[in-house]
């Protein structure tokens, strides 16, 4: 490949961006404020949303769509999930046929209750859709722009693209896996935000190290039974996408949405956290969609029940905690 296009100029696109730079002649970078494109273009850093790396030669900033796809080689997408529905059907008319669209997006949307793939095959012509491939696990996008030691999955309907996509990315820093369940790899990836918003605010109320391991514990056993209910395999949720990417997004300080859970916790209100950060927490999209989707698939999910209760029912912190604590117990 000599040419790819990311298309999302956040944190997690930059990384990228930084990332396949290392190989391609021209990494273009699809920037959705046109003020951050004459940022980057004069700076050569993304200061907005990942300062401190500067950004080689190599990456060229663009606002305009078309001009990030033309005559490229692979497409990695990582725009928010609520507006990969618009961004591709915007790009669909111009979009490149028979190369590799890598998404790394991780949600789920609220009106259809899709994961990006079904987002995707359903804005998409059926001739792209066997070159779709998802791209999730641990990975903070400063550790990966520092070139910390990062391993993730790459999932795809095709093996081969995603032997092809193994070796495209994968640096001595940056290892891939590949794997065959799409909606698993997805669901690993989206449904951990909601359980690290609970931990999150659990650490926000002062509570210890026994209540984060709680919530991370049957936090996963409750995403595992909504993907094997789903059509997902059991297995993918011990791996990268879910244990892993599970574990990273609860404990580390980088985490968005733990950190959004801990400021609910000490009391602020989520339009307030809203209005001091840029950076999208998925999770508090994700929250209303997995509870719409343990309801439609008759899905018992305790945790993800009272963190849609304190976002969108005005459920205080304190009372989320005592009726967690209260629920009867049975068999793990």
């Amino acid at each position: 490949m000599s040419k790819a296009a990311v298309i999302g100029g956040g944190a997690w696109g930059t990384a990228l961006a930084l990332l396949l730079s290392e190989k391609e002649t021209e990494v273009r970078l699809w920037v959705y404020e046109k003020d951050l494109v004459a940022q980057i273009h004069e700076r050569r850093e993304n200061v907005m949303f990942l300062p401190g790396f500067p950004l080689p030669g190599n990456i060229r900033p663009t606002s305009d769509l078309r001009d990030a796809v033309t005559a490229c080689d692979m497409i990695v997408s990582v725009v928010p999930s609520h507006v990969t529905r618009g961004v591709f059907g915007s790009l669909r008319e111009f979009l490149p046929q028979g190369i590799p669209i890598v998404s790394a997006t991780k949600g789920i949307e609220n009106e259809t209750l899709l994961p990006v793939s079904e987002i995707l095959k359903s804005v998409l012509p059926e001739a792209y859709h066997p070159n779709l491939a998802f791209l999730s696990g641990p990975s903070f996008a400063k550790e990966v722009a520092q070139k910390l030691p990062t391993a993730v999955s790459v999932a795809s309907w095709n093996p081969a693209l995603g032997r092809s996509l193994q070796k495209a990315f994968t640096r001595s820093y940056f290892k891939v896996y590949t794997n065959p369940d799409v909606l698993g790899v997805e669901l690993g990836g989206a449904l951990k935000n909601v359980i690290a918003i609970a931990v999150g605010c659990s650490e926000g109320l002062g509570f210890g190290h026994n209540t984060r391991a709680a919530l991370i514990t049957r936090g996963l056993a409750e995403i595992a039974r909504l993907g094997v209910a789903m059509g997902a395999e059991a297995s993918t949720f011990s791996g990268l996408s879910g244990l892993g990417d599970l574990v990273l997004t609860c404990t580390g300080e980088l985490s968005r949405n733990r950190t959004v859970g801990y400021k609910i916790g000490q009391g602020m209100s989520l339009e307030a956290i809203f209005a001091e950060s840029k950076a999208v927490a998925e999770g508090v999209k994700t929250t209303k969609s997995a509870f719409d989707l343990s309801r439609k698939h008759r899905v018992d999910m305790p945790i993800t029940e009272e963190v849609y209760a304190l976002l969108y029912q005005g459920k205080s912190a304190r009372d989320v905690a005592r009726d967690l604590m209260l629920r009867e117990v049975g068999d793990e």
